[in-house]
């Protein structure tokens, strides 16, 4: 008869695990200890390398203002260059999206959206669990339409044709009496 699978036993004791885990440790947070002061450095040196101090003392106006122009020129490509970055980065997240879409599709797994619960009140969960409906037009009120009187629209032109001349005299003469 064979033996069940065996459990595998460690070569190291649990102190021994312990102690090396603690020192694992260790080792690593000196180590991005070290790495975030080398970052620090890098930055600082990299802001002297493109940006040295300003020696505004003993400028005259003039230095001044094609100074103010030299650094507003920077500023404008620093700007143009971080839109275009920004641009560039919006496009391809669009891109990643659309093409994850894509490979759900053609996988034939969609993604469902995750629902919001809605909240209901107890009379809207009880009404909507029984199975009588309400009659909503009941419930309206009877509105009488009165019919507008509308006068009678002729043709104008029919109109002063007819009126015209003596016959149309005779017939207003008739009509006023």
């Amino acid at each position: 008869m064979s033996e069940g699978p065996k459990k595998a036993r460690s070569k190291y004791s649990a102190t021994r695990r312990l102690l090396l885990k603690s020192k694992l440790l260790k080792k690593a947070e000196s180590l991005l200890v070290k790495e975030k002061e080398e970052k620090e450095l890098e930055r600082e040196n990299t802001l002297r390398e493109r940006a040295p101090p300003l020696n505004l003392s003993g400028l005259s106006v003039q230095e001044m203002q094609e100074l103010c122009r030299d650094l507003h020129h920077k500023i404008d490509i620093v700007d143009e260059a971080r839109y275009d970055l920004n641009i560039k980065v919006a496009r391809n997240d669009a891109e990643i999206l659309s093409l994850t879409q894509k490979i759900y599709e053609l996988k034939g797994k969609t993604k469902r959206p995750n629902l919001k619960r809605v909240k209901k009140s107890a009379d809207a969960m009880l009404g909507s669990l029984s199975d009588t409906r309400v009659d909503f037009k009941a419930n309206l009120k009877t509105v009488k339409k009165e019919e507008e009187k509308k006068e009678e629209v002729t043709d104008w032109r029919k109109n002063v044709e007819a009126m015209s001349g003596m016959e149309g005299r005779k017939k207003l003469f008739n009509a006023g009496q």
